[in-house]
Formats: structure tokens, C-alpha cells, sequence
């Protein structure tokens, strides 16, 4: 993916070196870590794919000897490494891509304006309108308050850990959330939620399978118009961001952690249904054909 020297959004805001990253208690009253490294025995790899690919709540890995501070405790202002800015720089083009592709797309398809999100990099953790942002949280968008919160260390869990090498496997990772706030921006994570929220446990993460599918779709339509209107891919990179979706699916990162894949407990899809659905939306290049609600096959 060509992406050093081109523009970048100004829809991001950088948190990175402000002070943070210890514990603080969050809106309605959850107390969060801002760091992996302060939950006795799990590496951060085991957290991330638990608490963010399986849908559990990262403070309930916390143990009962683990540190808590309900009055917040704060570190000092982290230094930001060239890894860091280099990091950030690329975050910052690939979230303009997605502006200038989904303008594009909204007008063409759905006669509509498109507002832009803002993208919220921290480092260790920051707060959110939806709770704690942490290294062991991932990426991940909030409706409250229509940010993407990212943490760029995650990259290197993707390529490191998680085996999703090269940098569109990343840019695969912010077209997907900023999926989520396409779907915010139509309405239809605010119906879907609010029906999730009147259904059994089975029933709400069926609904959520069908959310995080439909991202995924809508992240393939970003990387046809990536291609297409841009003309930034290079050889490979769709196979990156295929490669990226199917080590993330939840079938393949409860093998990888240590256990039997239970469908009742998925919450973002098997594999075979992200890189699927993927390239439904980079064949078709479509909103509409990524209709995950009223499909017959997942």
C-alpha cells in the first residue's frame, strides 16, 4: 500500500503523549486497567483475544490480587518512538482514504452526505465514551461519542502474534471500525444494538456476528475504491487483508487459544465468514450487497 507522502486526515486525535496509561475509574463506575502488563499471568496476545475478539469484558480478567485504583493513578507523558509517529502518520492516510472513498460512495450510492469519524490514538490507555480504551481492549469504535479508538501496538500483535503480516493487513483493521461508524452513520448500529439489548445472550451474539460481517463487507468496499479511484494498492495487499480477516475470525482464535471452537459464544465470525464477506464487498463495491441481516448463508 503506497501511503508515505500522501495526505493525511485531520480527523485525528492524538493522545499518545499525554499523561495516562494507569488505572482510573470509567463512566458507570467500571474500574479499567490501562495496561496489560498489570494482569497477573496473561500475556497481552491472550487479553486481546479475549477480551476483544470474544466479547468479554477485559476487567473481569483482572485477578482478585491485581491492582485497582478507584481514584486513578497516572503515569508519566509517554515519548513517542519513530515507530510511534511512523505508526500514526500511516493511521492518519489510511483514515483519509476512508474519507475521501466513503464521500465518494454515500453520494454515488445512497444520494447522501458522509461525515467523517475521528480516530483517537493512545498509547497504554485513555477514556472513551464508552467505557476504558486499553492496549487490551484493540481497536474499537464508540457510538456515544462516534470515535474510533485505536492503540497502533496492536499492529504489532496482528503481524507478530496473531500472524496477519504487512500493512494492509493494519489498514484492513481502520477500514473495519470505520465500517462500524458507516453503519452508525445509517442508522443501522443503533437498531441493531437496541434489538440486541431485548434478545437472549445466543440471540445477541448472533446479531453481533451479523454487525461484524457487515464491517468487514463494508471494509471491502474501501479497499475496491482504494484500488479503483486511488490507485494506492500494490501487488499483494488484498491478500494481506484476506489473510487478516481469517486470523481473526473466532473459530481460529479460540483454537489458537488453547480451546473448542463454541459457535453460541462467537461474536465477530468464523474465518471462512470474514474473509467471505470481505470479498463481497471488494467484488461487488456495493453497500447494498452487504445486507449481512437478510442473508440466508452467513
Amino acid at each position: 500500500m503506497e501511503w508515505r507522502g500522501r495526505r493525511q486526515s485531520q480527523n485525528i486525535e492524538d493522545r499518545r503523549s499525554q499523561s495516562g496509561g494507569g488505572f482510573g475509574r470509567m463512566p458507570g463506575g467500571r474500574v479499567v486497567t490501562g495496561r496489560t502488563g498489570a494482569v497477573g499471568g496473561l500475556g497481552a496476545v491472550a487479553i486481546i483475544v479475549i477480551a476483544l475478539f470474544l466479547g468479554i469484558d477485559p476487567s473481569q480478567l483482572l485477578g482478585p490480587g491485581g491492582p485497582m485504583d478507584s481514584g486513578g493513578s497516572y503515569s508519566e507523558p509517554a515519548e513517542l518512538t519513530q515507530a510511534d509517529k511512523d505508526a500514526g502518520e500511516f493511521v492518519a492516510v489510511t483514515l483519509g482514504d476512508t474519507e475521501e472513498i466513503w464521500t465518494k460512495v454515500f453520494a454515488e450510492q445512497l444520494n447522501r452526505r458522509y461525515t467523517p469519524t475521528t480516530l483517537v490514538l493512545f498509547k497504554d490507555g485513555t477514556q472513551s465514551a464508552c467505557g476504558g480504551a486499553s492496549e487490551a481492549t484493540g481497536p474499537f469504535y464508540c457510538p456515544s461519542d462516534k470515535k474510533v479508538y485505536l492503540d497502533t501496538s496492536f499492529f504489532v500483535t496482528l503481524r507478530d502474534r496473531l500472524g496477519a503480516h504487512g500493512d494492509f493487513a493494519a489498514a484492513y483493521v481502520v477500514a473495519h471500525e470505520v465500517g462500524h461508524h458507516v453503519q452508525d452513520e445509517l442508522g443501522i448500529l443503533a437498531q441493531a444494538n437496541q434489538i440486541r439489548s431485548q434478545v437472549s445472550e445466543t440471540e445477541s451474539n448472533q446479531i453481533s456476528v451479523m454487525i461484524e460481517l457487515q464491517a468487514d463487507c463494508l471494509s471491502g468496499i474501501w479497499a475496491r475504491e482504494a484500488h479503483q479511484t486511488l490507485g494506492t494498492i500494490e501487488n499483494g495487499d488484498f491478500e494481506e487483508a484476506v489473510n487478516a480477516a481469517r486470523q481473526i475470525g473466532d473459530d481460529t482464535l479460540q483454537r489458537n487459544a488453547g480451546q473448542r471452537p463454541m459457535p453460541h459464544t462467537f461474536t465477530h465470525g468464523t474465518s471462512e465468514q470474514r474473509v467471505r464477506w470481505f470479498q463481497i464487498g471488494l467484488n461487488s463495491g456495493r453497500i447494498d450487497n452487504c445486507n449481512t441481516f437478510e442473508a440466508r448463508d452467513l
